[in-house]
């Protein structure tokens, strides 16, 4: 059923002359004039059809009608200003649902959060992993999505955070007790690791000018950072993403062999809806991880 109500305005400027029993106070109170003040209290009268208030010694007085308003009023626009508060708080804190794939979570974004929450205590940083596409107007609860993919998906707006290169890396253990390297022929010696991602060591032997036939053998797993773990652990050479590998290289885990590199295909992209894109606490989050991702490149250009 739909509701007579009057305006707004006209309800907030006699909750305020009601409560101070003045128009001055009220105008200094909601910063307009007195006049305003009068002239909004009087279209709500027009409009109720009943008068609310009373000049008595140069001063104001409730009537009847007035009395039985106020509280109403008072009451109502307390509730609306506690739920706006409430919708404030939980944009700038609360919980904040980011989905992603499991390779990258891992690998680089599950060893950086404790960095995020003691610069955010108040955002609860809860982490979905699949290798599902979010559908933001199905899964309501998740509020952004770090995606691997071109940075054009339909209803949703999409920020670059890092893109990466693709070179072959091994344990040190493993090349210091194998063949010696000296060309990237070389790395036919050792077994292979693959995944299914378009890039290949097919092209990355014809970027380097090696004919390399029967190259199938070997590992083959789905996910990338699996392979960087089956590397890390000896059991082959693999070709690694530079996003993944990043915290593996500079501990030493793994090395680099040789500097032809592939670019990759693909880039990481924080992703979100029109409708929460710039909530504070989505964009500290955002904002959060391009500082990251910066304070990486710099590092490496410091070395």
């Amino acid at each position: 059923m739909a509701r007579d109500l009057p305006p707004l305005n006209g309800l907030r400027a006699f909750e305020a002359a009601a409560r101070h029993l003045s128009f001055t106070r009220a105008a200094d109170e909601l910063y307009v004039t007195q006049a305003a003040i009068s002239h909004q209290v009087k279209g709500l009268e027009n409009h109720l059809g009943f008068d609310l208030f009373r000049r008595v010694n140069r001063g104001l007085m409730l009537t009847e009608d007035g009395q039985i308003l106020f509280p109403a009023v008072r009451d109502g626009l307390d509730v609306m200003a506690a739920a706006l508060r409430a919708i404030d708080t939980s944009e700038q804190s609360g919980t904040l649902t980011v989905t992603t794939l499991d390779s990258i979570a891992s690998a680089w974004l599950v060893p950086r959060l404790g960095r995020f929450r003691r610069l955010h205590p108040d955002i609860d940083v809860r982490l979905s992993v699949n290798d599902r596409l979010t559908d933001f107007a199905r899964d309501v609860d998740v509020d952004m999505a770090i995606r691997y993919g071109g940075g054009q998906w339909p209803g949703v707006r999409s920020d670059l955070v890092m893109d990466e290169e693709i070179f072959p890396v091994a344990s040190p253990e493993l090349i210091e007790q194998g063949p010696g390297l000296n060309t990237p022929a070389d790395l036919l010696k050792y077994p292979l690791l693959h995944d299914t991602l378009p890039e290949d060591w097919a092209m990355w032997f014809e970027t380097a000018g090696v004919e390399a036939p029967g190259l199938e053998a070997g590992y083959r797993l789905e996910h990338s950072h699996l392979i960087a773990l089956a590397a890390m652990a000896g059991e082959g050479v693999a070709l690694g993403r530079s996003a993944l590998i990043a915290d593996a290289l500079a501990t030493g885990r793994l090395v680099r062999l040789f500097d032809i590199k592939l670019p990759a295909m693909y880039a990481y992209y924080v992703c979100a809806p029109d409708a929460v894109w710039d909530r504070p606490k989505v964009r500290a989050f955002r904002d959060w991880m391009m500082s990251e991702v910066k304070g990486a490149i710099e590092k490496t250009r410091a070395a």
